[in-house]
């Protein structure tokens, strides 16, 4: 949106400063139309999205911070994009900023966990059948950060078929290299020796452990320096591989707390399923090549 759609006047320091001085201090109480913060933040609009399906007041805990969860994914995602850009760009050590951003979202969301710790199968079961089949399972931004990982998996746009601009940005999403494979990308540009067939790959296909490129890490880790971006984009990596299992273990144990093994209420195996999901590492050559660094 343009500033000239949202309201918002620019105002500068010298102007901020007369301001001041005319309020005597105090907050200027009086505005045209809605306050600026709104025009900016949109928090009345916010605040009218939280519909619930009963009156139990517990499930306004869970909806909210559900909702909250989805713009850290979407936070996360624009990161993780921004990175990717750059790292295509040559720019190592600009995409360490949006690298370590995005870890500190991820530790946001982690938070966010906090506020459903209260959820026992008791509580969950007040609401939990108006739910119908309604599940996290079908978050698109959730993929969208996933297939940004790298942990693409073709089948799991398809129930997104029935709303074609959702769908048509995880198809997208899922044909793009992740931002796994334009580090692989990076590193077969430094000469590192990365196999051809790894970059060569269908993209919509997640790419396989490699020794090669954990061979690539042992290398790189070796030069302890501090100018050596390629291990600290290493380790803005592994944080971020960290930080999201972090939140994939967190969200099999509120699973766990809410409905024990009971099945998901989107049709899946609930903590069965995701105990498989999380066998499936982020960056797991970051991880693998520690052993012999």
């Amino acid at each position: 949106m343009s500033r000239a759609g949202t309201g918002i006047r620019p105002v500068d320091a010298d102007e901020r400063a007369a301001r001041a001085a005319a309020n005597e201090g105090e907050p200027t109480l009086e505005f045209a139309d809605r306050t600026p913060y709104d025009a900016y933040v949109h928090a009345s609009t916010l605040h009218t999205l939280q519909q619930t399906l009963s009156k139990d007041p517990g499930e306004m805990s869970f909806l909210m911070i559900s909702q909250i969860m989805e713009l850290y994914f979407g936070l996360t995602c624009f990161e993780l994009r921004e990175a990717r850009r750059l790292l295509g760009e040559d720019e190592v050590w600009a995409a360490l900023a949006p690298l370590r951003r995005a870890a500190l979202h991820l530790e946001g969301l982690n938070a966010a966990w906090r506020g459903l710790r209260w959820m026992t199968p008791a509580d969950f079961n007040t609401f939990r059948d108006l739910l119908g089949e309604g599940s996290g399972f079908q978050s698109a931004m959730y993929r969208q950060l996933e297939f940004l990982l790298g942990l693409k998996t073709p089948a799991l746009i398809r129930p997104f078929r029935r709303q074609p601009a959702v769908y048509d940005a995880l198809a997208d999403a899922l044909h793009a290299p992740s931002l796994w494979d334009e580090v692989l990308r990076l590193l077969a540009r430094r000469g590192f020796a990365v196999p051809a067939e790894l970059l060569a790959r269908d993209l919509t296909e997640p790419a396989e452990p490699s020794p090669e490129v954990e061979r690539c890490w042992v290398e790189i880790y070796r030069d302890a320096g501090p100018d050596n971006h390629l291990r600290l984009l290493g380790e803005a990596l592994s944080e971020i591989s960290e930080q999201f299992g972090d939140w994939r273990y967190q969200h099999l144990k509120a699973t766990q707390r809410a409905m024990g093994a009971k099945p998901g209420t989107g049709g899946s195996g609930g903590v069965a399923w995701l105990q498989r999901s999380m066998a499936r590492t982020v960056f797991p050559e970051l991880w693998s090549a520690r052993t012999d660094m």
